[in-house]
């Protein structure tokens, strides 16, 4: 299976957040030793990268860079059937924007898990959404 991971929980695995990151961190271990896989998108990488672009941190934007290099990270790309798919989930569901894209991400490339901490994102209904909490 591969579990696709909302951008903000790469955000707390890669910057280790003082109460997110550990949290992640296990949730990661775990899907690593069932086997699973990861999954995120082109998009990741503009909600991602802002904040420590805005900061000139380099030591996390190359945390960063190893986590989208790591060749056990699928990253999917955002193609026109994402986009259209996305549209559908904003109009149906009203999510934001960027989590539509997410959760069509996610549902386009047969995720079977979408892993976030946002519970308003559990109500949607193509791909098993956890809420870590």
């Amino acid at each position: 299976m591969i579990a696709y991971l909302d951008a903000n929980i790469v955000i707390y695995y890669v910057e280790r957040h003082a109460y997110w990151g550990p949290r992640v961190a296990t949730r990661v271990a775990a899907l690593r030793a069932a086997g699973d896989q990861l999954g995120v998108s082109d998009l990741h990488r503009l909600e991602c990268l802002v904040g420590p672009l805005q900061k000139n941190d380099a030591v996390t934007l190359a945390e960063f860079a190893a986590f989208f290099g790591d060749p056990t990270v699928h990253i999917f790309s955002v193609a026109a059937s994402v986009c259209e798919r996305a549209a559908r989930v904003r109009a149906v569901h009203r999510f934001k924007g960027l989590d539509s894209l997410h959760l069509a991400a996610a549902a386009e490339n047969k995720c079977g898990l979408f892993l976030t901490n946002d519970a308003t994102l559990a109500r949607f209904p193509d791909v098993p959404v956890e809420v870590l909490t």
